[in-house]
């Protein structure tokens, strides 16, 4: 499914090449015949040049290098980018509405430009933001839901306003999974009422990771430069691994949740996707810093770069830079849960990182592992199906929400839906296209039904000694987990080197508030979904996370290794879109 915002700018944009107007700024390929076997191939939708620069894989720095030597402008990236849009958008549903004023910001900042102005590396350089985060301009801010179209929210969200600063062009809203996973615990990965089904460019018949699946599908199938996701439990992570792509997630309190449906305060955080550590340092660069509206970010005060000093960007290092760190692998913690497959190919990236001049130690685990990790993969209510809810982040996530949203939509101009109890009764008003009810009386996608939202509006929000034990338990014990990790026998790790995918080192890492990356490190042989090479820290310390994330991918690209980030491959591409299953 499309939105009337896609199909409306494809139709301006084929009035316009019709009439010239965009003429010699993309070169359209000839319609591709189906394949025999749909086992897909890097080739399968190879992306038009734009105005003869090769925009399917570049870099930020090249496409600033275009521009500045006049080769390109904003306004050429942006209709080549709405080519990549409408090439794509049928299969993988990456962008939930175009920005009909993306056009006029381009022309804007090329004027700029011309003028001698440019403000930093991301001028005009397109993006995209998850559907959860909010912009005051012509678009919608739904979390994709039809309960909140026509809401008009009271200002930019201060990461978006952040990149409008920057000179970025926001070129559109990304699909999502529904109100951010929120709503149901049964459900279709990517899926939301509004924005219809986002599937992966990797193989399109599987979960193609969320809640900020059109954000990382979009930047992996060249479709965007670089985009914006929320994070609670792995919804940055998670879709930035399985479309072999770079994504980084703060510590919490260092990017503004500001103008974002929000989940919970103690959890939610606003990260970056990118093709490399660079872009999405870039983006990062670009968004963290105080906001008034969000009194989480006054405590990255003195934790920070101060201002003038090149922000996070200046950490960027190369493979030379291994030479002097040390790594902790904690094997019993996450490594005894990852597959066969990816053990040993994430193994031997260990291993070259270590003949890069490396230390890796692996006599380190998380405290308190036996009990943290679920040995069964990701699982937000662990505590619960152990016997301990006072030890699970449901119990608190469930009832911050329900307090979250009412305060949320109090700033909205939506008379139709006020708090958690409307929207509940709008998603049974509308069960067939909101799933209000679990099968067979709602919706494919929505298997539970809105199980999660009755969760939370079973709680009336009420903070109860239930709540602070789980909060206590669960943020208390993974931070000293990984605080007593990164400390081996006196000695401060650089990071702790874990595998991304089943999800448990990504769950520890968003119940203690601390920051992860992931970068590319291989594809799945028997499903073609990309898993990811995480690096682990503890609060503030993304300094030392661009340092090693970019060291260890010029490492990738410098030594010949296969072990880094591939193009999609279209997998599945000629299966009907239906929902998937988790």
């Amino acid at each position: 499914m499309r939105s009337l915002a896609v199909l409306t700018t494809a139709a301006a944009v084929a009035a316009a090449a019709s009439s010239g107007n965009v003429q010699g700024v993309f070169e359209l390929t000839p319609s591709l015949t189906p394949l025999e076997a749909d086992a897909g191939s890097p080739d399968l939708f190879p992306m038009p040049l734009c105005k003869g620069f090769k925009l399917e894989e570049a870099t930020i720095d090249d496409m600033q290098k275009a521009m500045a030597q006049g080769n390109l402008t904003s306004v050429d990236l942006v209709h080549c980018y709405m080519v990549r849009t409408f090439q794509t958008q049928q299969y993988i549903n990456s962008v939930m509405e175009i920005n009909p004023d993306a056009l006029a910001i381009a022309s804007q900042r090329d004027a700029e430009r011309k003028a001698g102005k440019v403000r930093g590396p991301l001028h005009g350089i397109p993006f995209t933001v998850k559907d959860n985060i909010g912009t005051a301009d012509n678009m919608q801010t739904t979390a994709g839901s039809w309960a909140l179209l026509g809401s008009r929210v009271p200002r930019d969200a201060h990461v978006v306003a952040r990149l409008r600063d920057a000179g970025a062009v926001l070129f559109g809203k990304a699909t999502l999974s529904e109100w951010a996973d929120m709503r149901s615990n049964n459900y279709s990965e990517g899926y939301s009422a509004r924005g219809g089904n986002c599937r992966s460019a990797y193989n399109l018949t599987v979960n193609p990771g969320g809640s900020s699946s059109g954000s990382g599908v979009g930047v992996g199938a060249n479709a965007i430069a670089f985009s914006l996701g929320t994070e609670t439990d792995g919804s940055v992570i998670n879709p930035a691994m399985r479309n072999s792509i770079v994504g980084f997630k703060p510590t919490v309190g260092l990017t503004s949740r500001g103008g974002v449906v929000p989940e919970t305060e103690h959890q939610d955080s606003v990260g970056t996707f990118g093709r490399t550590v660079r872009d999405a340092v870039y983006a990062f660069d670009a968004i963290w810093g105080v906001d008034p509206h969000d009194n989480y970010t006054s405590a990255q005060e003195g934790h920070t770069p101060k201002p003038g000093c090149g922000g996070y960007a200046r950490f960027l290092a190369q493979k030379t830079a291994l030479r002097n760190a040390t790594f902790g692998v904690p094997w019993n913690s996450f490594w005894v849960h990852a597959g066969d497959e990816q053990r040993r190919v994430l193994g031997e990236l260990v291993e070259l990182i270590r003949s890069a001049g490396a230390t890796v130690v692996n006599e380190t685990e998380i405290t308190n592992y036996q009990t943290l990790v679920s040995p069964e993969g990701w699982n937000w209510d662990y505590g619960t199906a152990r016997g301990f809810p006072n030890e699970s982040e449901y119990t608190y996530v469930k009832v911050d929400f329900y307090n979250n949203i009412k305060k949320y939509l109090s700033e909205v101009n939506n008379t139709r839906v006020r708090d958690l109890e409307d929207i509940v009764q709008f998603n049974k008003d509308n069960a067939g296209s909101e799933g209000g009810y679990p099968m067979p009386d709602g919706h494919p996608a929505f298997w539970s039904g809105q199980d999660g939202f009755l969760a939370s509006l079973a709680t009336k929000g009420v903070q109860n000694e239930t709540y602070f034990q789980a909060l206590e338990f669960c943020q208390g014990s993974t931070r000293r987990g990984i605080n007593d990790a990164l400390n081996h026998k006196g000695r401060r790790l650089n990071g702790l080197l874990v595998p991304v995918d089943p999800g448990q080192s990504y769950q520890i890492a968003a119940q203690a508030g601390y920051p992860l990356v992931t970068i590319p490190a291989g594809i799945h042989s028997d499903s073609g979904m990309g898993f990811g090479l995480g690096i682990m820290q503890t609060a503030w310390a993304e300094a030392e996370l661009v340092r090693w994330a970019s060291a260890i991918e010029h490492l990738q690209h410098t030594s010949g290794t296969p072990h880094k980030r591939t193009r999609p491959t279209w997998r599945g591409y000629l299966v009907r879109n239906l929902p998937v299953p988790l």
